[in-house]
């Protein structure tokens, strides 16, 4: 919708600064990366300046890829263009959309991984991810729950589960799904879902 009427007119794209909160390492044109499917859905269709769209550098390995972009950042916080968290010192985004796995993972945080605990870099890499291709690199719990806005997009019965039992009250610390550690430690966050994904729930 917002590549359409009213908003594509309505909004100052020149404003925009666009980055993924992880990606595949794979090459930009490749089916599982994630910017071609940002580029081709949304980005080719809207006037965000090329030079405020942040891929991933896809000729560098995994883990020059995560600290290029994370340096990426840190250089934009020199500049100015992102802002820095008062409450938490991380970068503190405008928004922040995430999707969730059937196993309740977030960007390429995944249950069990060592990579949840991470709580100083920024971007951190996966080489083992459990969910082909297995090669990624992802922003850490602390910079999304910097955000001030995080809009978590769930839909499908296939995420019936980890939905109830994110929502359902009964978590212990020691069993916690990625989805239930999003917290926003300075901002707000809103589930956008559906019935299937609900239906679990005893309330809806």
């Amino acid at each position: 919708k917002l590549a359409e009427p009213p908003y594509l007119e309505a909004v100052d794209w020149s404003r925009w600064h666009v980055f993924w909160a992880d990606e595949r390492v794979v090459p930009k044109d490749h089916a599982d990366s994630n910017y071609k499917l940002a580029m081709d859905e949304f980005l080719s269709k809207v006037p965000v300046p090329a030079n405020q769209v942040y891929a991933m550098n896809d000729a560098l390995s995994v883990e020059g890829a995560a600290d290029d972009y994370e340096n990426c950042l840190k250089q934009l916080i020199k500049n100015g263009v992102i802002a820095v968290s008062p409450v938490t010192g991380f970068p503190k985004f405008d928004l922040m959309l995430l999707g969730m796995g059937p196993d309740g993972h977030i960007a390429s945080l995944f249950p069990g991984h060592p990579i949840v605990n991470e709580n100083q870099k920024l971007v951190t890499c996966v080489k083992d991810s459990p969910k082909p291709p297995p090669e990624r690199i992802t922003f850490t719990f602390p910079v999304i729950n910097s955000s001030a806005h995080i809009a978590l997009m769930v839909t499908g019965a296939g995420k019936a589960g980890a939905v109830h039992k994110a929502l359902s009250g009964n978590e212990s610390s020691s069993d916690l799904l990625p989805v239930e550690m999003v917290e926003p430690q300075d901002g707000e966050m809103t589930w956008f879902t559906d019935k299937p994904a609900m239906s679990m729930l005893s309330r809806i």
